[in-house]
């Protein structure tokens, strides 16, 4: 088994490297299936160099006009640049990791 080399360290109060937005309508079991799926992308890849934050559009619905959001769950990475957007419940990974521009850890 080959262990990935490391990241660059963030030192304290740094912001994440990543930063991502998951649109969700609700508590339903497709907004919770596709945070989880997403959660469990970012930790394997990304671990300690992101950060998601969740946006219920049941609340808060004119956050979606902010990043042009026409279906949910949208996740919009905003950082690092430039914007990415993928839509769906994120149960592929490597669409994921493709359409957030994330290098895999090989295992």
């Amino acid at each position: 088994m080959s262990v990935p080399a490391p990241r660059t360290a963030r030192k304290a109060g740094d912001p994440p490297a990543f930063q991502l937005r998951l649109y969700v309508a609700g508590q339903t079991a497709k907004s919770l299936d596709a945070f989880a799926n997403l959660k469990r992308i970012c930790e394997t890849h990304l671990a300690g160099q992101y950060c998601i934050e969740v946006i219920d559009l049941t609340k808060t619905p004119q956050l979606a006009a902010g990043d042009q959001i026409l279906a949910v769950p949208t996740v919009v990475r905003r950082l690092p640049e430039p914007i990415k957007k993928i839509i769906g419940d994120f149960s592929n990974e490597e669409r994921v990791l493709v359409g957030l521009d994330v290098q895999p850890i090989n295992a």
